[in-house]
């Protein structure tokens, strides 16, 4: 007998009716009914969120901003989660909050204090403290819902976060180019301080010359003065011996023009007494009888003998003049040297005063010729200093950032959310409930090799006392759960994919490996039964808990206890699971092989069990016949 044939003969054995037809039905709707029904209702639970019941609580009382503005982020947060759609939220009380989580009418409540705004923009008067942001979860109403809202509140506070940021960080790029505005007013300064040192220096450089000159020429002049106030030490009394001196010669002369005086007169006398004799000779001699000719004769003779008279008379009264002449001039000389020797002493002092002032100016012009000096050398730093200021603003300059007003904000917002999460998916299942597709699959296919020997014997009692080989045996016991195996899969497959609409990336692939995973697991609990009688069905229901906290279904498999890792490794339901997840979301690769061929070692594994449990099973016991009698 064959092992086609015996398998034929157990389907046969099970449809004999239309009891048993509805029993194989229901078999082959079993994995249908767990998987596909638990799929559909979980397909896309977080499209669906928006249904879900929350409620925002705002008291914020606002603030001023570094800017001077009025701000109530609070408010405008609230306003953003309203229009958002992402929850059901509702605008409520403190009170109607609270007790709408306690009493389950909302899933979960964000309270935005009252000094919320003025804690966010504390940070602009130097007095940083953080805001805080209060979510009620009530794990009652639904453990997850708790799950949900921490990642929106976590939502909530990185939104604000990077938006309280990026007004921050456009704030403080401002400040550079405030800061960038100043430095260069600065620069421009720095030039000019720079521009005018130079020029101080170049005056200076001038002046400090001039002190030289001044220092050199005073002290010549304080020598020169020095030098006259020694030579004029004794001229007061040079200066009184001259004045007496000129008063003698004055006097002596005004003596003899006195006498000069008194000899022309006498001399004008004489000569206006020749004068009457003139007069007198003529008429006289007139009298006596001589002629006019005669008179005029001895007129000329008379007055050739008075020319000598009449040339001392001359000389007299010029000398007499000079005398005079001389006599005045002698006056005005004494007067001038009395003059000379009461101011003497006086030219003296201010000689002596001079020469000690120029002393103290030669002094004065070596200090400033010193000082300048000095000056010079500070100078010549402040235009060194301030070259080095401009250079170094200008160097500085270029380092400030002076962003225009698109690159400041496009840079505020880096800065308040530098990391962008770019998802490059090798693979997606899109959709919550096609996450949990291969788990639900594999677990679906577990079930449903299951309940298959509830009904189906494992081995045939008729093959094995007709002597049939005990591989022919097993091959038929096992043959028929395939055919109904392959029955659950394809109906299932079908389903997940048609009705609940998963999407599948290579249907053919996925579908000949879920039917290997039913191959595989009808065989394994085969085997069981075979081996083991009833008791294999429970060793199929713990093996099926076992997968189930090993298998890493719905977390990774990494993050389970360590204990359970060796049952992860031996048990196949994972390896079903992983090939599924390849197939589904991306297609087979290298590393689905590994799952093949872990399943096919699964399966001739549990078909060389079944094929020995056959074997034992050719010899008979009487407790064996009884119920196979029965039967």
């Amino acid at each position: 007998m064959s092992g086609i044939r015996i398998a034929l003969n157990e389907l046969r054995r099970l449809t004999g009716g239309v009891l048993p037809k509805l029993a194989m039905a229901a078999l082959v709707l079993v994995p249908l009914l767990y998987a596909s029904l638990y799929l559909y209702a979980n397909y896309d639970p977080y499209g669906r969120l928006d249904k879900l019941p929350a409620a925002v609580v705002t008291v914020d009382a606002g603030a001023t901003d570094s800017e001077g503005d009025e701000r109530n982020i609070g408010r405008e947060v609230t306003g953003e989660l309203l229009d958002s759609g992402t929850f059901q939220w509702h605008g409520t009380s403190a009170e109607e909050a609270e007790s709408g989580v306690r009493d389950d009418e909302y899933s979960f409540a964000i309270t935005i204090p009252r000094d919320f705004s003025a804690a966010l923009l504390s940070s602009g008067n130097f007095e940083p403290r953080q805001a805080t942001i209060t979510l009620t979860t009530n794990d009652a109403n639904n453990y997850l819902s708790g799950t949900i809202a921490d990642q929106v509140a976590e939502q909530v506070r990185a939104t604000i976060a990077e938006k309280v940021g990026s007004e921050a960080a456009d704030r403080f790029l401002l400040g550079f180019s405030t800061i960038h505005t100043k430095i260069s007013e600065a620069h421009d300064g720095a030039g000019t301080l720079a521009k005018g040192a130079g020029e101080l220096r170049q005056g200076q450089q001038q002046l400090a010359e001039g002190a030289q000159r001044l220092a050199s020429g005073s002290t010549e002049l304080a020598s020169g003065l020095t030098t006259l106030k020694e030579s004029t030490a004794e001229l007061p009394a040079k200066t009184k011996e001259l004045a007496e001196g000129a008063s003698q010669v004055a006097a002596g002369n005004a003596t003899v023009a006195q006498a000069g005086s008194a000899l022309a007169a006498k001399s004008t006398e004489l000569q206006d007494s020749l004068d009457n004799v003139d007069d007198q000779l003529a008429q006289r001699l007139r009298e006596g009888g001589l002629s006019d000719s005669d008179v005029e004769h001895a007129l000329g003779v008379l007055g050739q003998l008075r020319q000598p008279i009449d040339q001392a008379d001359a000389e007299v009264q010029e000398a007499s003049g000079k005398l005079t002449t001389l006599a005045d001039g002698a006056q005005q000389v004494s007067d001038g040297a009395a003059r000379l020797a009461g101011a003497t002493p006086a030219l003296v002092q201010g000689i002596q005063r001079a020469s000690d002032g120029a002393g103290e100016l030669a002094d004065g012009a070596t200090q400033l010729n010193t000082g300048q000096q000095g000056a010079l050398s500070g100078t010549t730093q402040l235009t060194e200093g301030a070259t080095e200021l401009r250079d170094g603003l200008s160097a500085g300059l270029e380092e400030i950032p002076n962003p225009d007003d698109p690159t400041r904000s496009a840079t505020a917002d880096t800065i308040a959310d530098p990391v962008a999460v770019n998802s490059v998916g090798m693979a997606s299942a899109g959709t919550y409930g096609a996450g949990l597709a291969p788990f639900f699959i594999a677990l679906a296919t577990w079930i449903g090799a299951f309940v298959l020997f509830l009904l189906l014997r494992p081995l045939s009692t008729r093959a094995l006392t007709a002597g049939a080989s005990p591989l022919r045996v097993a091959l038929g016991g096992w043959l028929a759960s395939a055919v109904l195996g392959i029955a659950q899969v394809v109906v299932l497959f079908g389903a997940v994919t048609w009705l609940v609409g998963i999407d599948v990336a290579h249907p053919l692939g996925a579908i000949g490996f879920v039917v290997l995973a039913s191959l595989t697991f009808t065989a394994i609990v085969h085997a069981l039964n075979a081996l083991f009688g009833a008791v294999g069905k429970f060793l199929g229901l713990v093996l099926l808990v076992l997968q189930l906290v090993s298998a890493g279904g719905t977390f990774p498999w990494q993050t389970i206890p360590d204990a359970l890792y060796p049952l992860h490794v031996v048990l196949p339901m994972g390896y079903v699971i992983d090939g599924l997840r390849h197939l589904l979301y991306t297609g087979a690769s290298l590393q689905i092989l590994g799952d093949v061929l872990v399943l096919l070692a699964y399966l001739g594994g549990a078909l060389a069990a079944s094929t020995f449990a056959a074997h034992k099973r050719r010899v008979w016991t009487v407790s064996q016949l009884k119920p196979e009698l029965a039967l």
